[in-house]
């Protein structure tokens, strides 16, 4: 089974809180064009083929539409992570009984451990967990343990300096490929599998999601859509303009995994 086959995904519409959501930049985005921009994504999803549950709003948590942040998921089990930054660290816990009502096993982070979901990128031989303001090294290698505990090896690698989550930068692209940035390529993380670079000024493409024989890429990166499509991949370019005013992408809008036999 290849790391980017899913059949199953988590995702929660975006409440109106989420127009206060953590952002780098002056512009919030518009609650009616995130929830524009959530509703295709859901339809892409279901349009590769996975069975989505659709979760309500959490309008106590400004970011939780971004579920891949507090939690992660193999058809092994689920990890309840603690997201690094202090407004978000109440959402694994909304999390924990719809993962409870999926997975039999349901591991944890407590304590000082600080993860968040988009530092963490699966490739088909190990799970990379990138340190970064929102991920420490207690929590990366307290998450490592977890990963084996379900059967999965991990590195703990360096996130170039400024990039905000390992995935901002990087994504899988195929078994062998990943997809990212200058910046995260030359940094040398990924020895041993094959980097595409991204075009110059398309640096958020490399925020992109695989989804079976699908490849979510935002609309705003047309250089980087012909590109994949040239190389043989079904490259589906998606609204992303609202979402990316806050600190997200197109993979931390869901939770994937396919389930076991």
């Amino acid at each position: 089974m290849r790391v980017f086959d899913f059949d199953h995904a988590i995702v929660r519409r975006p409440g109106r809180s989420v127009v206060n959501g953590l952002r780098k930049g002056p512009d919030a985005p518009t609650y009616e064009g995130v929830l524009q921009e959530h509703d295709a994504y859901v339809a892409a999803l279901r349009a590769a083929g996975l069975s989505v549950d659709v979760l309500p709003p959490l309008e106590a948590f400004a970011d939780s539409v971004f579920v891949e942040d507090p939690a992660l998921v193999f058809g092994e089990g689920a990890i309840l992570l603690r997201p690094g930054v202090a407004s978000r660290l109440g959402e694994a816990e909304k999390m924990r009984p719809v993962l409870e009502r999926h997975f039999d096993r349901v591991l944890e982070l407590e304590g000082e451990q600080y993860a968040d979901g988009g530092d963490v990128l699966v490739t088909s031989d190990e799970v990379f967990i990138g340190l970064s303001k929102r991920t420490n090294r207690t929590g990366a290698e307290a998450l490592a343990q977890k990963l084996k505990a379900l059967g999965r090896k991990a590195r703990v690698a360096e996130t170039p300096r400024d990039i905000l989550h390992f995935k901002t930068a990087s994504s899988i692209l195929d078994e062998h490929t990943v997809m990212a940035t200058r910046t995260m390529a030359d940094s040398g993380v990924f020895s041993g599998l094959k980097v595409l670079v991204v075009p110059d000024g398309e640096e958020g493409a490399a925020n992109f999601l695989r989804l079976n024989d699908t490849v979510l890429v935002g609309a705003r990166y047309p250089r980087t859509i012909e590109m994949l499509q040239k190389a043989g991949f079904n490259a589906k370019p998606m609204p992303v303009t609202e979402i990316n005013k806050i600190d997200a992408g197109l993979s931390c809008m869901s939770l994937r995994w396919k389930a076991r036999g």
